[in-house]
C-alpha cells in the first residue's frame, strides 16, 4: 500500500525499513503490505465503493481474488502501520481515530489470526471503504529467484484524523519521505530497496500533491511487470519490460 499524505515539503508516502534479520528484502525500505488471508474472501464485509468486479478488471484477476486482494489491502495496512480504511456502513465518511486500547487489542487479534477483517468491521457497524484505493501496479517476480511473489500495489490516502504509527513489529525504522528524497537515499547508498518500490516511487514523483496522484493512478488494466536482470561493469540492473533499467544499489557499509 502506497500511503500518502501532503506535507509542507510536497507529497510524501510511507516506506517501512524491514528489519535485517527478515528471510526475505531485510534491510529494504518498502510499503505496508503483506499476503492475502484465507478469510479475506468473506463475502459477508459491508463494502463501499467500487464492486470487486472493477477490480477484478484493473488486476486482470476473478472476482474472489479482487475481493481478497483488496480486503487484504485494508487489512495489511491497519496492521502494518495503524490506517484503517473503513467508514460507517451507511457511507457516511471514515472512521477518524483507530488509535485507542481498543483497536489496539483487535490489531492484535488481526495479526494473530484471531479475528478477521470481516469480524472487526461487522463488530463495530463499519464497511470497508474500496472507493478510498486505487490500483497502482502490479510486478511479478521472474523466474528463477528463490523466493516469487505475484504482488498488487495500491494506493491511498492517509484519512483525516488517522496517524501512520510505526506498529508493525517487522520494521526498525518508519518514516515518511518525498519520493524523491527516497529516491536520492537509494542512489547514495543509504536506502536500499527492491526494484518495484524503486520504480513506483519514481512513477510518484511527478504528482504535485497526493490528490494528484490518486486522480493519476494508472488506468486498468494494470500490464504486469516482470523485470530481467542484467550484469555489467557498471553492477546489476533490473530491466523492465518497456527497456527501463533499474540499477540494484548495494548499500553502504554501516
Amino acid at each position: 500500500m502506497l500511503l500518502l499524505r501532503d506535507a509542507a515539503v510536497g507529497m510524501e508516502v510511507y516506506l517501512l525499513r524491514r528489519t535485517k534479520g527478515m528471510p526475505f528484502a531485510g534491510g529494504m525500505s518498502a510499503y505496508p503490505g503483506g499476503g492475502v488471508d484465507e478469510r479475506d474472501g468473506d463475502t459477508d464485509l459491508a463494502w463501499i465503493g467500487p464492486p470487486p468486479a472493477d477490480w477484478a478488471s484493473a488486476f486482470g484477476c476473478d472476482e474472489r481474488l479482487a475481493r481478497e486482494l483488496v480486503c487484504a489491502a485494508v487489512r495489511e495496512t491497519f496492521e502494518e502501520a495503524g490506517v484503517l480504511l473503513a467508514g460507517p456502513a451507511d457511507g457516511a465518511g471514515v472512521v477518524p481515530d483507530v488509535s485507542g486500547e481498543d483497536w489496539e487489542a483487535q490489531r492484535q487479534a488481526l495479526m494473530a489470526h484471531e479475528l478477521s477483517l470481516a469480524e472487526l468491521l461487522a463488530g463495530r457497524g463499519l464497511a470497508l471503504r474500496a472507493d478510498l484505493l486505487r490500483p497502482f501496479a502490479h510486478w511479478i517476480t521472474p523466474p528463477g529467484e528463490s523466493r516469487r511473489y505475484d504482488t498488487k500495489f495500491f494506493a491511498a490516502l492517509v484519512p483525516t484524523g488517522q496517524e501512520a504509527r510505526d506498529v508493525s513489529g517487522e520494521a526498525d525504522e518508519a518514516v515518511w519521505t518525498t519520493p524523491g528524497a527516497a529516491l536520492d537515499q537509494h542512489a547514495g547508498g543509504t536506502r536500499p530497496m527492491l526494484p518495484p518500490t524503486i520504480h513506483t516511487l519514481g512513477q510518484l514523483t511527478p504528482f504535485p500533491d497526493a490528490a494528484a496522484a490518486m486522480a493519476g493512478s494508472p488506468p486498468a488494466p494494470l500490464e504486469p511487470i516482470m523485470p530481467t536482470f542484467a550484469e555489467g561493469p557498471d553492477g546489476r540492473w533490473a530491466v523492465l519490460p518497456d527497456g527501463t533499467r533499474i540499477r540494484m544499489v548495494v548499500p553502504l557499509s554501516s
